[in-house]
């Protein structure tokens, strides 16, 4: 359970919130300095994660996390401004790097898949796959050794 009042299974733990809380932007604030940050941000993360892990609309959010539209407001700007890429290419990498490997992958696997459309798709878009005779379209699908998730499609 994390060091927060909530106690979700989505909460971070101490240990990943050390990991994660360097990786934040600073507190936004105005050419005159600014209030401090009114919900803290620990709490926002678990809301976030919350979401991510239920599948709730943001507005479901319980009332133990700080509001919805701040939760929100706060995502958008961490997904915009690139902290949540961040975030997850820094936490992979430790994964990565406490498995043994590099930090980046060296090796990949490139595969398609074969995927049937149906008669009323017009043939001008359908396509057909010779090699197993299959009108449709291919899939590639490009994904790290280990098995991670997939890097490019359709």
């Amino acid at each position: 359970m994390s060091g927060s009042e909530g106690g979700y299974p989505s909460d971070l733990t101490d240990d990943q919130w050390a990991l994660v809380e360097p990786l934040l932007p600073p507190a936004r604030v105005g050419p005159k300095g600014g209030r401090r940050e009114k919900h803290p941000r620990r709490r926002i993360v678990d809301a976030i994660f919350y979401v991510v892990r239920t599948g709730c609309a943001w507005r479901q959010l319980p009332k133990d996390f700080s509001p919805w539209p701040t939760v929100y407001w706060y995502f958008t700007w961490w997904h915009d401004d690139g902290t949540v890429e961040r975030i997850h290419d820094a936490l992979r990498g430790k994964v990565r790097t406490a498995d043994g490997r590099n930090v980046e992958p060296t090796a990949g696997l490139v595969d398609f898949q074969s995927i049937r459309t149906a008669d009323t798709v017009p043939a001008a878009t359908r396509g057909f796959g010779a090699g197993k005779k299959v009108k449709g379209h291919k899939r590639f699908i490009v994904t790290d050794t280990r098995g991670g998730r997939p890097c490019g499609g359709a």
